[in-house]
């Protein structure tokens, strides 16, 4: 028969994905929330939409800089040179926004990354296409490899700079992906991200994130305007070891997108919050056992759990040990036995496999029988 034991819900630590969105109204044409640590997604729309990035495409040209700058092909003292065409195309003669670089000048790779962040230069991100793979062109085929790498099933690049193009698109879930894997992959180089300012050339502009002007926790990542796409911001933001990463795209106004990406945030951090349940390995239960030469057994996680919750459902949530028992022996240790159930209001169900913490034998003919007896005469088990 199935058997079934409801435990009270403890504290431990970890991480694992759940699906559920929560509804509220956005501005924004499309918009994609979700929890770093436990990949639960806290708002969604249109956010498997492809849609015109702009800018913030330069989070992939910037992918690809750190990933050489990580296994040593690249350094940040590295010298490229400004070509014709990217003072061209994407310097101060194009009238886009620029690091303002001359052609022919040698530029290091460090200042060449804040130039992306901070100034969005449409130069900087040609001038590293260029110097990297040889042209704009190549580089944009490696974004797209990349991408599909990182599991951005939905995103191909024309260019590295995100201006318009029919084959430079995105959606918001991938580029929340994309941000998620910055901030996990290149700790050391996401810190750039922050900086308000950055002077070169004699011309000091001031990162065009708003949130990062704002006491709010934020420190990443990049804004996005054209007209076709409208004004986006892919952020992220950390309070209390908690981190949100936020998309919102084709608001309409800088102002409206400072305003909803902050507004939204806030609401993420304010109705939600990560309650860790078990660590890996610990005990959560045991399992009744029929023919053997033990009573029971422990049932075992394997695998560190934590959940987001809104923070109404955290006193109703459930954690319920379900298996078909009492189960027959021989047992080997680390057999799968049972499933945990975690359930709250508002919230898709997760089922979590148990094991077994060790071996359990059979009993003998003799044992068997008695056993056999037993159940037959008081309906006992063992």
């Amino acid at each position: 028969m199935g058997l079934r034991k409801t435990l009270l819900a403890t504290a431990f630590a970890a991480s694992i994905v759940t699906t559920q969105a929560y509804a509220i109204d956005t501005t924004a044409r499309e918009a994609y929330m979700v929890d770093m640590k436990t990949g639960h997604i806290l708002l969604e729309k249109d956010a498997e939409v492809s849609m015109p990035p702009a800018s913030m495409s330069k989070l992939m040209t910037l992918y690809l800089v750190f990933d050489r700058l990580k296994d040593g092909r690249l350094s940040l003292d590295d010298e490229f040179t400004v070509s014709e065409r990217a003072w061209r195309e994407g310097g101060a003669a194009s009238g886009s926004s620029t690091m303002f670089l001359e052609p022919r000048q040698k530029v290091r790779v460090e200042d060449l990354i804040k130039g992306i962040i901070i100034q969005s230069g449409n130069d900087a991100c040609i001038v590293v296409a260029e110097a990297l793979a040889g042209s704009e062109k190549n580089y944009a085929i490696e974004m797209t490899e990349k991408a599909r790498e990182l599991g951005m099933e939905n995103s191909t690049f024309a260019n590295a700079t995100g201006w318009p193009d029919p084959g430079q698109r995105m959606t918001a879930h991938d580029l929340a992906i994309l941000a998620k894997s910055l901030i996990s992959e290149f700790p050391e180089y996401y810190k750039f991200f922050a900086e308000k300012n950055f002077e070169y050339n004699g011309i000091r502009q001031s990162n065009r994130n708003p949130l990062l002007f704002k006491t709010m926790g934020a420190d990443g990542l990049k804004t996005g305007h054209t007209s076709e796409a409208g004004y986006g911001l892919t952020s992220s933001a950390i309070r209390d070891g908690r981190r949100l990463i936020l998309v919102v795209n084709g608001l309409n106004s800088v102002r409206a997108r400072s305003a909803e990406s902050e507004r939204l945030i806030e609401w993420g951090f304010r109705e939600f919050n990560n309650y860790s349940l078990f660590k890996k390995g610990q005990e959560v239960s045991s399992a009744e056992l029929w023919l053997s030469d033990k009573q029971s057994v422990g049932l075992v996680i394997d695998q560190d759990v934590e959940i987001t919750l809104p923070r109404k459902s955290r006193r109703d949530m459930k954690v319920t040990v379900q298996y078909d028992g009492p189960i027959p022996a021989p047992i080997t240790k680390g057999q799968e036995l049972a499933k945990v159930v975690i359930s709250a209001p508002d919230v898709e169900s997760i089922t979590i496999p148990l094991y077994a913490a060790e071996e359990a034998g059979r009993l003998g003919f003799v044992g068997r029988l008695g056993a056999a007896l037993k159940s037959i005469i008081w309906g006992v088990t063992g």
